[in-house]
């Protein structure tokens, strides 16, 4: 019998366990996770904090007991102190208990995920900053926000975004920090960028862009001081949301690995090391627009990843088609989407592209109310390859990434999506349309 040990139980451990033991019934699967839940939607946070989920506890989609029940032995409070990949031994320590205890196995499992990224500035340890990732973290803030007028968010990111917009609609006074010119700066291009900004501004966000935060200060009477390299800001409390790095300090120098340390794995999410897996936050992704190894912290590719590692525990069975880091937000009724590399992402990484923009109502103005669909398409000059697209509309268009994201992952150019079959049909408002009318554009702008 097969002894696997999964460590980490966020979406990849949860998603490789149970697949594993789907596809292997025979096989002992031990995952060890230091918290006490598994599966979080971290997802949901902003949304639990606008008192927009019905019940907390379906942020989860499996539970220790519900994993238990499938065979596997769930070793909840119990933290991977050290881990030898070559003898696929694991040093654990019974956080309750503080019990330790050594256990070998055949194959191990990392799926250890990230951990936020928190700089080294003055008065990083203020009770009155907050995390946003865990379980702990969202329980943490959810239990202050009902007593809380005043908030700072860093990190004008999506999960910085989300909150930001989340708080302000409940009535909170908010500033949202970035070092960046732009919200969303990652993910989407100026056009798009610009009119989410106006809708931050509609509702008394105060956006304090292009500033580095340089320390914190609590205050007497309560409270935090927010310094930044052109000014200060007080509030009740701040929350940082800048980012993400892979939590693999246990396996540096045994395993290859980018210089941020996310685990580099083949298609069928093998490390280097033999008989030892890895899937989720803690390692890299094969990103298709660009054809190389990238860190995209995503639940989507984390999950896929996991399921992967089940169907390939006992061999090459199903490889990986890689990743376009296809996402979404809602913010103030916007619809936004994106999949793939906007311009400024092409750039970043040496890829010199077109990027081709479209504005169009979702339906026929012959129809009784409709609204605009802003659309973008972001393609390789000298191949036409499309490799990234975005929409933002205050009607929902977010499937037209996903549609895109496949012309990506099958290497499609745009004069291949500029005469794909898309239908039409007013009753069925296809946002889909949009693709082929984007791209048509860019085929007939690139002929000139």
């Amino acid at each position: 019998m097969v002894k696997i040990a999964v460590i980490g139980s966020t979406h990849a451990g949860t998603f490789s366990a149970t697949q594993i033991k789907q596809q292997n019934p025979d096989a002992e699967i031990t995952v060890y996770e230091k918290g006490t839940t598994v599966s979080f939607l971290s997802c949901g946070i902003a949304l639990w904090l606008g008192n927009h989920v019905s019940d907390e506890q379906r942020m989860f989609y499996e539970t220790p007991e519900s994993m238990t029940e499938q065979g596997i032995t769930m070793k909840m409070q119990h933290e991977v102190i050290e881990a030898n990949l070559v003898t696929k031994t694991v040093r654990v320590k019974n956080l309750v208990t503080e019990e330790m205890g050594t256990e070998s196995f055949d194959k191990i499992i990392i799926a250890t995920g990230s951990k936020p990224l928190v700089p080294n500035i003055p008065g990083i340890d203020s009770e009155k900053i907050y995390m946003i990732k865990s379980w702990e973290d969202a329980q943490r803030i959810k239990a202050v926000s009902n007593n809380v007028s005043r908030a700072i968010v860093i990190g004008a990111g999506y999960i910085g975004a989300e909150v930001a917009e989340q708080f302000s609609v409940t009535g909170k006074e908010v500033t949202l920090i970035d070092e960046a010119d732009r919200v969303l700066p990652k993910n989407f291009s100026p056009v798009f960028t610009d009119r989410i900004t106006d809708a931050f501004i509609e509702n008394n966000v105060n956006l304090a862009l292009s500033q580095r935060v340089t320390g914190f200060e609590d205050l007497p009477e309560g409270g935090i001081r927010v310094k930044t390299n052109k000014g200060s800001f007080e509030a009740d409390i701040a929350i940082l949301g800048i980012g993400f790095l892979p939590n693999t300090d246990l396996f540096v120098d045994q395993i290859d690995m980018l210089p941020n340390g996310a685990i580099v794995t083949n298609e069928y999410m093998e490390t280097s090391m033999p008989d030892v897996f890895a899937a989720g936050d803690a390692t890299t992704i094969f990103y298709n627009p660009t054809q190389k190894h990238d860190y995209i912290p995503l639940a989507t590719n984390a999950i896929r990843q996991g399921m992967l590692i089940g169907r390939n525990i006992n061999g090459h069975n199903l490889a990986y088609n890689g990743t376009q880091a296809t996402s979404a937000v809602e913010l103030y009724g916007y619809a936004m989407s994106a999949t793939g590399m906007n311009k400024m992402g092409a750039q970043f990484r040496d890829i010199d592209v077109v990027e081709t923009t479209y504005e169009e109502d979702y339906r026929p103005d012959f129809m009784l109310s409709t609204t605009s669909v802003l659309s973008s398409i972001t393609w390789e000059k000298k191949t036409r390859r499309v490799v990234g697209a975005a929409f933002m509309s205050k009607h929902d268009t977010s499937q037209a990434a996903n549609v895109v994201s496949v012309a990506i992952q099958n290497k499609m150019t745009i004069d291949d999506l500029a005469m794909a079959d898309f239908f039409f049909q007013p009753n069925f408002t296809q946002p889909i349309n949009f693709i082929g009318a984007v791209a048509l554009k860019a085929v007939n702008e690139n002929m000139k």
